[in-house]
Order: structure tokens, then sequence, then C-alpha cells
């Protein structure tokens, strides 16, 4: 009787135990699938409420892994191919990292006709042109067979290049590592370099109001690459040879990495142990030079004296570079042929927001805004300040640029509104309607694009 007492006790007891874990165990489930689905709600609540940004810190394009911005030329899908890949062989494949595609190296060959289509002779080896069967035209660099760069430094690159786009960046959009070689494709630049339109005679003058422009659209890239890139990334060569023109005179940034020394505790992907170097995109012979000390990295005439002095580049070194960017678009004279020299003695004779068109590209031929000119040099002057701090960011630099160029618009509206439509002469000169339509058109293009971008 005691034995078949103490069985039943001890039957309750283990039904009551099991009761409770099941108890228990269902309240849990419970819990975690309802905590589950109120962050759900709120991470789409919060998706659909904050703002796209599309341009460095006011809006900025960043991709994400599986994004790619409006002015690439790759192209998502749901499948995570690419709709432009269909012309391309099975081989072709994508790293799932960064979403760059993998060109095989026959359809490079084929597109750049055996590698005799070439554009350009850089530090880093030479740039082709190439036109692929889809029918894009994308540029080719293909990396010097002498570099140190392993297989696996090279993906990292590719990596940390995929990880930067936009809009006046010029993109990479692809790679190639077969053969022993090993080639970065890029957006192709129809307009070729800044430099080329600054100093070219086979190029018409800059008109005033496209270098504003060519400036905000600068300032918008590096803007990106300090506040909008993760992490943010120091350029290090602004110059006008890194600066590249599409065919409606858009500005981007070329950028380009190489592997050096650590410098900062900050980890991703191994991208402590890079720093972004020269841009060199190939349409300069320009070697990086040393003028002043052993270990100096950059182009003189650019360089940032407080980096000469620290061998430390920082943001305001960028900031540097770029004031010395903006004389040149100014003044249409080499940094390295005594612009800084010119612009020190204007400053002597100009005061504050005055004075300045003394400067001017005389080729300008007196067609410039004078309060544009003098308050773009003005604010040039402080990017180009002994003490760094004194400099403004390159969220600041924006700032300004697009507030003289909506200034712009604005007067250019109300005049509009104001006057009677010109009446257009009856008969023009074939020879100068010839020589200059394509420029005019080209600017109208970016007239209307750049109107549409200050509203924004």
């Amino acid at each position: 009787m005691k034995g078949e007492s103490f069985g039943l006790i001890v039957g309750i007891s283990l039904g009551l135990v099991i009761g409770v874990v099941l108890a228990l165990s269902a309240l849990c489930c419970f819990m975690y699938h309802r905590k589950r689905s109120q962050i759900a709600n709120s991470a789409s609540r919060r998706t659909a409420t904050l703002p796209i940004r599309e341009n460095g810190a006011d809006a900025c394009t960043v991709m994400s892994d599986s994004t790619l911005g409006p002015d690439s030329p790759v192209k998502s899908s749901t499948n995570g191919r690419n709709l432009w890949l269909d012309g391309f062989s099975k081989k072709s494949n994508v790293i799932s990292a960064s979403g760059i595609l993998e060109y095989p190296y026959r359809d490079l060959q084929k597109a750049t006709s055996n590698f005799t289509t070439l554009i350009g002779q850089g530090a880093f080896g030479p740039v082709y042109k190439a036109q692929m069967s889809t029918g894009e035209t994308v540029a080719v660099k293909v990396l010097a067979t002498d570099s140190k760069q392993g297989e696996k430094e090279f993906q990292t690159e590719v990596m940390l290049l995929g990880r930067l786009h936009h809009r006046n960046l010029v993109n990479l959009v692809g790679y190639c590592a077969e053969k022993g070689q090993h080639m970065l494709i890029y957006v192709y630049m129809s307009k070729g370099s800044l430099a080329s339109h600054l100093y070219s005679e086979k190029h018409e003058p800059l008109s005033w109001d496209l270098r504003v422009y060519i400036a905000l659209d600068v300032a918008r890239g590096l803007e990106y690459l300090h506040d909008g890139a993760v992490p943010p990334v120091i350029h290090r060569d602004i110059k006008s040879s890194n600066i590249l023109l599409d065919q409606s005179m858009r500005a981007r940034v070329t950028i380009s990495f190489v592997p050096l020394e650590i410098s900062s505790p900050f980890s991703l992907l191994n991208l402590c142990s890079f720093k972004l170097q020269v841009a060199d995109f190939g349409l300069s012979r320009e070697e990086m030079v040393n003028k002043h000390a052993a270990n100096v990295r950059g182009t003189f005439g650019y360089l940032d004296p407080e980096y000469i002095s620290t061998r430390t580049f920082t943001k305001k070194s960028d900031v540097y570079g770029f004031g010395v960017l903006l004389f040149e678009l100014i003044a249409a004279r080499n940094p390295q042929q005594g612009l800084m020299e010119y612009v020190e003695l204007a400053a002597m004779n100009a005061e504050e927001k005055v004075g300045w068109e003394e400067i001017v590209d005389s080729r300008l031929d007196g067609r410039f805004d004078l309060l544009e000119v003098n308050e773009v040099a003005a604010f040039a002057y402080k990017c180009i300040s002994r003490a760094p701090r004194k400099r403004p960011n390159m969220r600041d630099v924006v700032q300004v640029l697009a507030r003289v160029v909506k200034v712009r618009h604005s007067r250019k509206r109300q005049k509009m509104s104001t006057s009677p439509s010109p009446r257009l002469p009856a008969v023009e000169s074939s020879g100068e309607q010839t020589g200059n339509r394509s420029v005019r058109s080209e600017h109208h293009r970016r007239d209307n694009s750049m109107e549409s971008i200050v509203e924004d």
C-alpha cells in the first residue's frame, strides 16, 4: 500500500514538473515572437520615415552591399545578378560582398581591340577605352605587372573601392584577375580631365558658370568621402588631373587605394592597412613629386603645409588641396608654376570679398560675375589657411558653393521674368555656330541639371 502511494506521489510530482516546464516554454516562445514582431514593425516604421541621403551630408548616395547608385551602369536585379550581364560569358560572376562584376579577360581583350585603344598612361599602368558587347563604354585600368600587390591585396582593393559609390566619384564597376593581370574597370568619362580643359589649346575656355558647377561637384564628392563613407576616407591628392568630366560636363573625383603602413585603429576588411593615395586614372603623366622632404606623398603645389611638417594627412589636408583647386579654376594657372605666389600677391591687395578679380583667367575676357568671383576667391583663401583649424570642412564648402549657384539661378529667373524675350538675329555666322554649338548645348544641359540639383 505504501509502495503504491509513493509511486502515485512521484507520478503526480513529475507530471506537475513537466507541466510547469511546458508552460514556461510556451510563455517564452510567445514573448520571443512578440518581441520579434515589435522589432520588425519598428524597423519598417524607421525605414518609411528616414530620408534617403543622395549626396554627402545633405544628399549622398551610399551604396549598400546589395544596391547600386543611379549613375552606375551596373543595374541590380532580384536574383543578385545584373541586367547587363547577359552579354557576358557564363564565367562572369559577382563579388557577393560588394556587388562588383568580374569581367572575363577575353571580353575585355575584344572590347579594347586587343588592348590598343589607349586613352592614358599613369604611374600605375595604362588605361584603355572599352566598348562592351552590351553597348556600355567603360575605362579599363591595367595595373602594372611589376606591382608587388598579391591576389589577396587586389581583392581587398576591389572590395574597398566597390563600397564607394557616389555621383561625383569615378565609380568602380568591375575588375578582372586573369592571365596574371589585374585590371580595374571604371565608368568612362568622355570629356577627359579638368586639367586638359584648363590648359589644352584643343578645348574652348570653360565658362565661369561651368567652373563653379565643377567646383560644387568636386566638393560634393569629397564631402561624401569625408562624411558619407564608412569609415571616412581622406583623398590625399586633390588636383585638376584627378577630376574627370562626363558628357554633360559633370565632374567626378577619381579614387584609388594602395597598400601603405597601418595608420588607424579603425578596421574594416583590414582598411587600417590601406590609405587613399593618388587617384592617377591615367589621363595625366604627371608623377608624384617630392620638392620638400623625404617620404612626402602627394603632388607639389597642392600639399598642405601642415602635412609637410607633421607627415599626417587629415580631412583639412583635403580642404587645403580643394582650396588650391578653386584658385586653379579661377585663374587657370598651374599650382606647380607659381599659382599660390600669384594668389598671395592678390591677397595683399584684396579686402575680404573685394579685389580678387585681378587673378581671373584672362581668356574669360571679363565674362564673369564679379560678386561670385570675389565670394568664391575669398572662401578659397579660407580653405588654404596656414592653420588647419581655421579652414572650413567640406560640408561648409558644399553649402557655400550651393548658395552661390542658388543665388545665381534666382537672379536669372528674376531677370527673365522682368525683361522681354530677346529677338533672335535673322542670320548667324555659320563658322561661329559650328564652333560653339556643342559647347553651348553642353552648358545648357549642365545648367538645367544643376538647377534641379540645387533646388533638391
